[in-house]
């Protein structure tokens, strides 16, 4: 019955969503291997493309909590489990994973997909997009007040060099950032991205304001902050033989879960997870044909180990 419930959910709306696609789905099947009657907690469950082909696998929606900070997900996620069957929470994932290991709360199943969702880079009014005109926004939370157009238009020169820098690796972060300061102020996308196109003439492929549109979306939404803070609740919150999957989009975000998964797991008496990939899973040649989204899409996951002396201790095997 359960599992017709969740199959029926993920038929009603799969139009509805169909702008948003899963990056990864099958890798995300597979190193989760979702069973009947596990709990499932979805840290970034956006639109529900994930969480709807897992929960259609659990068959249990009352165990499972699907998290979001944008307002515009969380009212999708509603309309999908409006019967309340699902625990859906407005939060950045820090908060909500506080607050439920506060909770004494554990999962079988952790799902964290960093990435931002179609809907933010195809709706120019978000400010995400490089290619389609909109304000200077890119909050993903949108009660927030610090915006993408405060920080293009009060930090000094010094400031903005630093965070192009750090957050967007941007080897003109000087030369664009003055040209920034020299130009304010500025609103909307399509001036910022213009300006900084000038520091990169004859680009091909990929816009040059990707980097930057990258450094000032990180630091408006703190990201790197709060998935540093959060691996490690991450890890308190998985169930021994739980199973816990981290989609990154760029370099910054894949080496924080890197060295925190490596921090915690290996071939040693006190790790408390076993990895499950070696190296990070990417899209294949077949899911980038129609999704392109996902060619920058890194996969790690990770099972905790269950401690020694338990007659079920995890071996390995499902």
């Amino acid at each position: 019955m359960q599992n017709k419930q969740a199959k029926m959910h993920q038929n009603k709306h799969q139009n509805k969503n169909k702008q948003h696609v899963p990056v990864l789905l099958d890798a995300v099947l597979h190193y989760l291997d979702p069973q009947v009657g596990e709990s499932y907690l979805d840290l970034t469950a956006g639109y529900g493309g994930h969480a709807s082909a897992i929960l259609d696998r659990v068959g249990s929606l009352t165990s499972a909590v699907l998290v979001d900070r944008d307002q515009q997900a969380v009212n999708v996620l509603k309309t999908m489990y409006s019967d309340g069957t699902v625990e859906i929470r407005q939060q950045d994932f820090l908060t909500a994973s506080q607050e439920l290991l506060d909770a004494g709360r554990s999962f079988k199943l952790i799902l964290a997909d960093l990435g931002t969702s179609s809907p933010h880079l195809n709706e120019g009014q978000r400010g995400f997009a490089i290619k389609t005109d909109g304000p200077l926004d890119m909050r993903m939370d949108q009660s927030q007040e610090l915006t993408a157009e405060t920080i293009v238009n009060s930090y000094s020169a010094a400031e903005l060099t630093d965070l192009l820098r750090r957050y967007g690796e941007e080897p003109k972060a000087a030369t664009i950032a003055h040209t920034i300061v020299a130009s304010r102020p500025l609103s909307q996308t399509s001036e910022l991205a213009a300006l900084v196109a000038k520091a990169w003439p004859g680009y091909h492929r990929i816009h040059p304001a990707t980097r930057t549109f990258q450094a000032l979306r990180i630091a408006v939404n703190d990201e790197l902050n709060l998935l540093q803070q959060s691996l490690p609740l991450w890890f308190k919150l998985l169930e021994p033989g739980g199973r816990i999957a981290v989609i990154s989009f760029h370099s910054l975000e894949d080496r924080l879960v890197k060295q925190a998964l490596q921090d915690v797991a290996g071939e040693r008496y006190d790790a408390e997870l076993r990895l499950l990939t070696k190296h990070p899973v990417t899209a294949s040649s077949s899911e980038l044909v129609h999704n392109p989204r996902a060619r920058s899409a890194k996969l790690r996951a990770a099972v905790k180990i269950k401690k020694k002396g338990n007659s079920n201790a995890y071996t390995g095997k499902r």
